[in-house]
């Protein structure tokens, strides 16, 4: 919501989430910034506004820890005024995830002698299994309660009323079409060997690396395959659909 507003895209932003901890966290970025935010928190599926309240409704990485969709789903059509429109990314997709499985475990295997070549030492906190089992890890399973196909969340769109629904991998232009797959994958794996390692010891010279290669494989997806690949196979969806007018 900061960048939307900093770009210009939106005037003002009404701010939401559950947790008080992630809305402090907003609330400092917003005034390092200098952006006046509405901060406010509520659930998803029960919104502490009048109907019609808003032109967009939009959110990165939300709907996947909703327990209810359809509720959800019904709250945003109501606050948004007649014509206005969704808009969520960042939603992960089920044969996407399966597909990423595989940089995640490649990575593993290669990960000690990465860890030779980078001279980095083990990261003794976690173990050499997928993203280990700290804290952060065990909580996944209960806060990620969805994974997604295009076809599930058209339907749940469509069930809330919405109309010109479109669902897709990534967002831009709130257009259908995938988002990073290679540089998804590349990033899977980099995150993989980094986890296994003491991050003061991993060289600066990787860390540059891994953004190039990064960037460098953005452009290759948004130039070839973003365009021409179903969404199903990208490791995020994104929906945008508009209230009918």
């Amino acid at each position: 919501s900061l960048n939307l507003v900093r770009a210009g895209v939106i005037g003002h932003a009404t701010c939401t989430d559950i947790s008080p901890g992630m809305l402090d966290a907003l609330r400092a970025n917003a005034d390092r910034l200098g952006i006046d935010v509405d901060a406010i928190a509520c659930d998803a599926e029960m919104l502490p506004f009048e109907d019609a309240s808003f032109d967009l409704v939009f959110g990165h990485a939300v709907l996947h820890h909703l327990p209810n969709l359809e509720r959800a789903f019904a709250e945003f059509r109501r606050v948004l005024k007649p014509g206005g429109v969704i808009a969520f990314a960042g939603e992960p997709s089920r044969y996407g995830d399966r597909i990423a499985a595989v940089p995640k475990r490649a990575a593993l295997a290669v990960a000690p002698l990465w860890r030779r070549l980078m001279r980095a030492r083990r990261h003794l906190g976690t173990p050499e299994k997928p993203w280990g089992k700290d804290e952060q890890a065990e909580l996944e399973s209960h806060v990620d309660v969805h994974a997604f196909t295009p076809r599930d969340l058209d339907r749940v769109a469509r069930a809330a009323g919405f109309n010109e629904v479109r669902v897709g991998a990534g967002f831009e232009d709130v257009r259908v079409r995938g988002e990073e797959l290679l540089a998804n994958w590349f990033g899977w794996a980099n995150r993989g060997l980094e986890a296994t390692a003491d991050p003061d010891t991993v060289p600066m010279a990787w860390r540059q690396y891994a953004y190039h290669g990064y960037i460098a494989l953005q452009k290759v997806d948004r130039a070839l395959l973003e365009p021409r690949l179903p969404p199903a196979i990208f490791y995020n969806l994104m929906i945008a659909g508009r209230a009918p007018r």
